[in-house]
């Protein structure tokens, strides 16, 4: 159930910008340096930034903002790592039952 985003990708400067189709969080955004920020926090972003961190452990930093995810590695992006990164962006929204 739930709808799969829509997500476009850009690599800038070691971060990679993933603008999608609706909004994730409030136009303040959420900022995420580890794992564990994620973890403690609450709502959608946090959800993202978590999964994002499970999903990559060279991703460091998460910021959401309205419909953009910008994520840091501390290891360069190449097309496996933003496939991975926009697979988990792409199913935040989805769930299944039974």
């Amino acid at each position: 159930m739930g709808q799969s985003i829509t997500v476009a990708s850009k690599e800038l400067d070691g971060f990679c910008v993933f603008t999608t189709d609706r909004s994730i969080s409030g136009q303040t955004g959420a900022s995420f340096g580890s794992a564990a920020e994620a973890e403690s926090a609450t709502g959608f972003p946090a959800a993202l930034a978590e999964r994002l961190f499970a999903a990559d452990h060279e991703i460091d930093h998460v910021y959401v903002a309205s419909n953009d995810v910008i994520v840091r590695r501390s290891d360069s992006w190449n097309q496996a790592t933003v496939a991975a990164a926009t697979g988990v962006i792409e199913d935040l929204f989805r769930h299944y039952d039974g």
